[in-house]
């Protein structure tokens, strides 16, 4: 299964919400099948299987292609990983809580459902 290194946060602060209600059922169902299968996981700075029913993503390529290839490109940094690395889900789920999520001002401070994730943050402490 390929996934953005940054999905690996979206997907840790998923609330039911996105770009639009198709896009939305899609992620909870990438999520679901992340849950119970924890499958292989190749990281690629290209789309993913979450951008599959992304309205940004128009002729196979994302609208805001530079934004997000920053985001993904801080976590592999933080997380110590590279484009094309292999690994379950857990294991990127976990090195995201555990190097990418304190730093989640640094890496998504720009993006758009930003507040919407330092929420979460904020509240758990």
């Amino acid at each position: 299964m390929k996934l953005r290194p940054h999905h690996a946060l979206c997907i840790g602060f998923f609330q039911g919400k996105g770009y639009s209600p198709e896009f939305t059922v899609h992620l909870a169902e990438v999520i679901l099948r992340l849950s119970a299968e924890n499958p292989e996981i190749t990281l690629t700075c290209n789309c993913d299987c979450i951008c599959e029913a992304c309205p940004h993503r128009i002729n196979g390529v994302c609208d805001a292609a530079s934004k997000v290839l920053r985001y993904d490109s801080a976590v592999l940094q933080y997380c110590g990983l590279e484009e094309g690395n292999v690994l379950q889900w857990s294991e990127l789920r976990q090195r995201a809580q555990q190097f990418a999520v304190p730093c989640l001002q640094e890496i998504c401070g720009g993006c758009q459902w930003y507040a919407v994730c330092r929420s979460q943050t904020t509240s758990s402490r």
